[in-house]
């Protein structure tokens, strides 16, 4: 199968062809996708919002980010963890989030979890220490990856720590977004600006 590659966009730029036309996802492609992120509640947003994604569009989430920030106290570990089921309906009925309960309720553990693992370190050194040897460059959508090794590792571990909704292919796409590994194509315009 041979793939899609880089896509030129009406503004003359190539880019992975998911984030082809305007709008937000050009725009979080341009801007954020594959960038270095720092900082605890930096870490829990993107867990958190790649949790809500699974089984919906990235758009669908984008689109709802600023809400998710506000409902999340902006991913203040120690003001999530401490919400009780009170807090949990109040979100079910808030139209501007994804509401899964099982996601929602996720969303807690996970804050709660992130503060229990400030005594080894915290998260971010976690994520980071299983981020993986460099890869070939995907030259098309062929020779992306939806797994690794080291995907498989961070949610066993991360499990094991007492977090939810982590699985394999959901803490690839994390690593992917925070900048762990270059994820944009050969010949998108934004291959090798990593921030490190």
């Amino acid at each position: 199968m041979a793939g899609t590659g880089p896509v030129v966009g009406e503004d003359g730029l190539a880019r992975c062809p998911w984030a082809g036309g305007p709008g937000v996802m050009r725009d979080y492609h341009d801007t954020e996708w594959g960038c270095r992120v720092h900082g605890e509640s930096a870490y829990l947003e993107r867990l958190t919002l790649e949790a809500f994604q699974s089984g919906l569009s990235w758009s669908t989430i984008l689109n709802k980010r600023e809400a998710f920030r506000e409902v999340f106290h902006g991913f203040d570990a120690d003001a999530v963890a401490a919400f009780g089921p009170d807090d949990v309906e109040r979100l079910m009925g808030d139209a501007r989030i994804v509401r899964n309960r099982r996601k929602v309720e996720a969303a807690v553990t996970n804050a709660r979890a992130t503060v229990a693992l400030r005594a080894d370190g915290g998260l971010e050194r976690l994520v980071l220490a299983h981020a993986p040897q460099p890869a070939p460059a995907p030259h098309t959508t062929a020779d992306l990856a939806t797994t690794s090794a080291e995907s498989l590792a961070l949610s066993k571990e991360l499990k094991r720590r007492g977090f939810a909704h982590v699985g394999p292919t959901t803490m690839y796409a994390l690593m992917e977004a925070i900048g762990v590994f270059d994820p944009h194509l050969v010949g998108c315009h934004r291959r090798g600006l990593n921030v490190r």
